[in-house]
């Protein structure tokens, strides 16, 4: 299954599930990443440390572990 990290820049998918504990899935559901949401990879950081994204008008910065937990597939 791809995840968010395995997306590259400019890429849009949309989130199939969200793989996070209780409390990651409920801090990434108040950014408004949900399941059947539509995301854009904006930008990978040195190393891949952190990865922005844009979900709606946010924008928004996550970790890296945070978005292996984000399952998606290409629109």
């Amino acid at each position: 299954m791809k995840t968010l990290l395995d997306c590259k820049k400019a890429c849009r998918v949309k989130v199939l599930k969200l793989n996070a504990a209780r409390e990651l899935k409920q801090r990434l559901i108040s950014f408004g990443i949900m399941k059947e949401a539509e995301i854009e990879v904006l930008e990978h950081a040195p190393g891949k440390k952190t990865i922005e994204v844009k979900v709606g008008k946010m924008r928004i910065a996550l970790r890296d572990q945070e978005a292996e937990l984000i399952e998606v597939e290409k629109l």
